[in-house]
């Protein structure tokens, strides 16, 4: 008999794009198998999910404002409302199990899961768990995890590290270095850098760039640079639409399989999302965490892979001094980059998704 499974979470790509994953790979187990997304009004998901051809219904819930403490007036009279919302929703769907992947919704729907019953599946893509799925983690029957050492956050005996589920598009690299390059207008005869700051972009990496411009021309290496939304239009009035040969400025990146191919080395934040992308393509990275994400979770993403020599590490604060410099000086350090290259390629775990889905059909058949 077909499976009903609930998926609750979203908010960013870093969210998102793992819970479509699961979907697709629970659609893979079984293509009979409902799944019905549960997210924040207002959010991305509300947008990407239906995009990805899955329904999706809205909490009216918004995440605790630490910078703005009177924004958070509305917060428990929000949460209840979503908590009997999310009883609604699993009385009228039946789900056999629900999975929560994080963000604002993820909380209220599996607390709701949890009081009728339901079996329960967090996926935690942190190296620190957020205190909504430690809370979480007590009522979970299984907590899926990318990186060791998770023990001091979850019962030991729930978890199993099972990696972050990637878009498969987006890694499939293999020989298309040469046609990348062409198509973003670059030469296959120079070194390229690659930096990414995700589809909203990155303040610190477009300043750090910006302010290296001089350096990346004089040293007649690549850059492709993608500023996100927010920074584009403020960056193409300073440098204009073809500012050099060299520097291929994009908003967003909707092929990042193509991005990846074209690089030789990577400088990208360190969401845990993007990390599991790039174990699997396996290139150096300089990654420099936002210091704007809950518990510095990014920073403690990072400094797993640094542990392991698998990444080089530049905290946000010496971005603007820092990175430019370090990223030409690891162009010109093969030895170096071949370290990094094994050691990032040791931690892919490029299967997650399947993984998770079964698991997600295990505590169906266990409760």
């Amino acid at each position: 008999m077909a499976k009903r499974i609930i998926i609750s979470g979203g908010g960013t790509g870093g969210h998102i794009f793992p819970a479509i994953a699961i979907a697709n790979a629970l659609k893979r187990l079984d293509p009979a198998t409902e799944i019905l997304f549960v997210g924040a009004s207002g959010r991305m998901e509300m947008e990407k999910v239906p995009a990805a051809g899955y329904k999706i219904i809205g909490l009216d819930i918004q995440g605790i404002q630490r910078n703005a403490i009177w924004k958070n007036v509305m917060f428990p009279v929000k949460l209840i409302n979503s908590v009997w919302k999310a009883l609604t929703i699993i009385k009228t769907f039946k789900p056999d199990a629900a999975v929560g992947v994080g963000g604002y919704a993820s909380g209220p729907l599996l607390y709701a899961a949890s009081i009728k019953c339901i079996p329960c599946l967090i996926q935690e893509q942190n190296s620190y768990a957020g205190i909504t799925n430690k809370w979480l983690g007590k009522k979970a029957d299984k907590i899926c995890v990318a990186f060791d050492g998770m023990e001091k956050f979850f019962p030991a005996s729930k978890i199993i590290k099972t990696g972050n589920p990637i878009r498969r598009e987006s890694v499939d690299i293999a020989g298309k270095r040469l046609s990348s390059l062409e198509l973003l207008n670059l030469s296959a005869d120079k070194q390229t850098i690659l930096v990414t700051g995700g589809s909203l972009g990155a303040g610190t990496l477009n300043k750090s760039v910006m302010a290296g411009l001089d350096k990346i021309i004089a040293a007649d290496v690549q850059v492709i640079w993608q500023t996100g939304k927010f920074y584009y239009k403020s960056i193409i009035e300073k440098l204009g639409e073809n500012y050099h040969p060299n520097i291929c400025i994009r908003e967003f990146l909707n092929r990042m399989d193509l991005a990846y191919a074209a690089a030789d080395i990577i400088i990208s934040r360190a969401g845990a999302g993007t990390i599991a992308e790039l174990c699997v393509i396996k290139k150096p990275v300089i990654l420099v965490p936002s210091p704007n994400v809950a518990e510095d979770h990014q920073t403690k993403n990072a400094l797993a892979l640094v542990e392991t020599n698998a990444a080089a590490f530049i905290p946000d604060r010496d971005a603007a001094a820092k990175l430019i410099d370090t990223a030409l000086e690891l162009l010109k350090d093969k030895k170096k980059q071949k370290t990094l290259s094994d050691n990032i390629g040791k931690l892919a775990l490029p299967d997650a998704d399947d993984v998770i889905a079964k698991e997600v059909i295990q505590i169906t058949i266990n409760n």
